[in-house]
């Protein structure tokens, strides 16, 4: 259980700190990188599974589709902050 939470936590950050690098305007911090990189995640699968596209299996794979989903995201709240 303790490996599966680490592994979350992992790929969080890894996909929101790619998603912030390729959107402009900086991270958001660690913590913020993670939660958006955690609901990207949820994002990025969704859609995945919408548009019927298979990245792949393993721990890559998981963090591309994360870190899509975490950009979906990312797009979105900078949108409605400028709103």
């Amino acid at each position: 259980m303790a490996h599966g939470i680490i592994a979350w936590l992992i790929i969080g950050a890894i996909a929101g700190w790619l998603a912030a690098t390729f959107v402009r305007g900086g991270g958001l911090g660690l913590i913020g990188d993670i939660i958006v990189g955690i609901i990207g995640a949820f994002i990025g699968g969704w859609l995945a599974g919408v548009l019927h596209i298979h990245v792949g299996s393993g721990w890559v794979s998981t963090i591309l589709t994360a870190a899509a989903g975490a950009v979906v995201l990312l797009v979105i709240l900078r949108a409605v902050r400028r709103a």
